[in-house]
């Protein structure tokens, strides 16, 4: 069971938000804090798996919760999820160290989806969001890099992937291997390329020339036998 604390000071989007997630069946919320000093405090006390994490509470702030919560459990993970979706809301959330990003008007499979992929570890942005993320990347540097000769070929079929914005389970579909098969190659490619994470994965790949502007694989991943 995934456990949960819903950090927002409406309490009727916390009920809202509680109730989409227990419906699904594998979550349960644990916690329920109306400002971010409260969310720091059912943090520390439930540990977690993910916390859904407003941005704009009195008292504190979901941004300095994030950097509370990460500062005293790196391992914690974050989910922002705003009503604002302006740029800078997005990168001071992926500065102070969120895992994803989430807009209130996405729709609530999208939220689900969101908590299940953080409480396994693998970051998600919504597709909207990693556009605009490699979009601003690109625009502050468009020179276009050679393919990375330090990857296998496989780890780059998966960066190309990442590049299109797929999860960890759509790229072992689309390459017909196991997810933990994927989760390693992801771990390797980004410490070979000295990456911090999957967004600056994603940004890579198109700096490559893997994926265009499009988000469709210039060479389409070759399928291979399971390995």
């Amino acid at each position: 069971m995934i456990r949960v604390v819903v950090a927002d000071d409406q309490a009727l989007v916390r009920a809202g938000v509680r109730m989409m997630l227990e419906a699904a069946g594998d979550m349960e919320v644990c916690g329920e804090a109306a400002d971010g000093a409260e969310a720091v405090r059912l943090a520390e006390r439930h540990r977690p798996d993910v916390v859904l994490m407003d941005l704009r509470m009195p008292r504190v702030d979901g941004l300095e919760a994030t950097r509370r919560i990460l500062a005293a459990r790196p391992s914690a993970r974050i989910v922002v999820l705003t009503t604002f979706a302006e740029d800078e809301n997005l990168y001071a959330a992926l500065g102070a160290g969120a895992l994803g990003f989430l807009v209130k008007d996405d729709p609530p499979a999208h939220m689900v989806e969101a908590v299940r992929r953080a409480a396994a570890g693998e970051p998600l942005l919504a597709p909207s969001v990693l556009r605009r993320v490699v979009e601003r990347a690109l625009a502050a540097e468009r020179q276009t890099l050679p393919p990375p000769a330090a990857l296998t070929e496989r780890e780059a079929q998966v960066l190309t992937l990442i590049g299109v914005g797929l999860s960890n389970a759509e790229i072992a579909g689309r390459l017909h291997v196991g997810v933990t098969t994927v989760k390693s190659h992801v771990a390797a490619l980004i410490e070979k390329l000295g990456l911090r994470n999957r967004a600056q994965a994603a940004v890579m790949a198109h700096r490559f020339g893997l994926v265009d502007a499009a988000f469709t694989p210039v060479a389409p991943s070759r399928e291979g036998p399971r390995r």
